[in-house]
């Protein structure tokens, strides 16, 4: 099938549904949701043995988690005809469906990218194309295949969503080009693309989140969190911590604290070179290591770690241009290093993320201070800063106001458009109609004395 037949098809079934009221909305939504969440152990195990990338426990709770919160997130919100109105301004929105939004997914999350944006898509009656990472076809295509099956079942066109059949950069150019609205989720290179289609586009960049642990605050739930957010499906959450600065003199309590928590911190100069010979080549990270397990990564490097170590700790003095292994790792890897001051902290934060990438997407911050959470909101250039949780805030109600989201906007810091979280609102245009008012006009005279 080519992509203009796709096309066709996705502008057929959008027309369908333009009389759609909420409650029908609702129940696609909805049944997306279910969907991949009933099914949420084989779609894991497909991932994995597919991509070879994360861990298929891990990938089970994604595939839970994920329909579950953005459904709850979504379930409520008015999103069809009149959804805001104020009645002081005498003013009211209208939303109004875009039309067929293509979706370019990454291998990394398979399942979720494309529930995520099918969902809030879907909330805004438009209709997608997933061109999926050639490497995840498979569980992309079956994922699809799913909600296609409930959409059918609902009396509504199944074409709400489609995959892109033997995908090639070829086809998803095509694809950018020819649909309303563009939603890449990737790298620098895919954001370009996206950008340079010709068509609206939303592109999400990279991730390499600077943590700081703050003098005062807990070390041990600072360490028990640094595991969930390194550790998650083997670190390849963009917005999982890769660089976590602590006070220089709580160095020996901190590893204390990690080593509770069943991370092995490597600190012997001969261990963090081989780590990181095994890790960086020609400056670019292992492929063949991302998304693997600690060990495998350790035995990579000629190393040792007890049996069912899950995340692992390496001890650096440079920060930045400084360090290779301050680049993204995208593995169960967590690189430290001590500061003196915390605006020293902060500065390296920013240093790190300008030299070694990530600048705009996401940092966090384990403080009990309330100054400085805002000396490094108004400092550190991302558009998430998560106080006093893990990172990866893909689930954000759960622990914090942010939309649940699977596509993460990191501001013209990251060379993209939005500096949020990719939510259905951004998926629909919206007219603000405007009453007559009798308002006193401008007094230049008084304003400008």
């Amino acid at each position: 099938m080519t992509i203009a037949t796709q096309i066709e098809k996705a502008r057929a079934a959008f027309e369908a549904i333009k009389d759609y009221n909420q409650e029908q909305v609702d129940a696609i939504v909805y049944a997306a949701a279910k969907v991949i969440y009933d099914n949420a152990e084989p779609l894991a195990r497909l991932a994995v043995d597919e991509t070879r990338l994360g861990k298929y426990e891990h990938k089970i709770g994604k595939n839970t988690d994920t329909p579950a919160t953005f459904w709850d997130y979504l379930k409520d919100i008015k999103s069809v005809g009149i959804i805001e109105e104020d009645a002081e301004k005498a003013t009211y929105k209208v939303a109004h469906p875009v039309g067929v939004i293509g979706c370019i997914t990454p291998a990394t999350n398979p399942t979720v990218t494309p529930l995520g944006n099918f969902m809030h898509a879907a909330k805004g009656k438009n209709a997608v194309i997933i061109s999926p990472a050639p490497r995840a076809e498979q569980t992309t295509t079956k994922t699809v295949e799913l909600i296609r099956g409930e959409l059918e079942k609902l009396g509504a066109p199944a074409d709400l969503i489609q995959v892109v059949p033997d995908v090639t950069i070829e086809k998803s150019a095509e694809l950018m080009e020819k649909c309303d609205l563009v939603l890449a989720t990737g790298g620098p290179g895919l954001t370009k693309a996206a950008y340079s289609s010709g068509t609206p586009a939303y592109g999400v960049g990279p991730g390499n989140p600077p943590v700081i642990l703050d003098r005062g605050y807990d070390i041990k739930d600072a360490a028990a969190q640094t595991v969930v957010a390194v550790g998650s499906d083997n670190g390849i959450l963009c917005d999982g911590d890769n660089l976590l600065l602590y006070p220089e003199e709580l160095e020996a309590e901190w590893f204390e604290a990690l080593k509770a928590e069943g991370v092995v911190v490597f600190t012997e100069k001969a261990g963090v070179d081989a780590l990181r010979a095994a890790l960086f080549h020609d400056g670019k990270i292992d492929s063949g290591l991302v998304g693997k397990d600690a060990e495998v990564i350790v035995e990579a490097a000629g190393l040792s770690v007890p049996a069912g170590t899950e995340v692992i700790a390496i001890k650096i003095d440079a920060i930045g241009k400084d360090e290779i292994m301050c680049k993204e790792i995208m593995g169960p890897v967590v690189v430290v290093k001590s500061y003196d001051t915390f605006e020293n902290a902060v500065q390296m934060a920013c240093d790190n993320m300008n030299e070694a990438g990530g600048v705009g997407h996401t940092a966090g911050i384990f403080t009990n201070d309330d100054a400085h959470v805002r000396y490094a909101g108004e400092r550190i250039p991302v558009a998430r800063l998560l106080v006093n949780q893990p990172t990866p805030d893909a689930w954000g109600p759960t622990t914090n106001s942010l939309s649940p989201a699977v596509s993460e906007g990191c501001g013209s810091w990251g060379n993209n458009i939005l500096s949020a979280n990719v939510d259905w609102y951004h998926l629909v245009n919206v007219s603000t109609v405007a009453m007559k008012l009798d308002c006193e006009p401008s007094d230049g005279e008084k304003l400008f004395k």
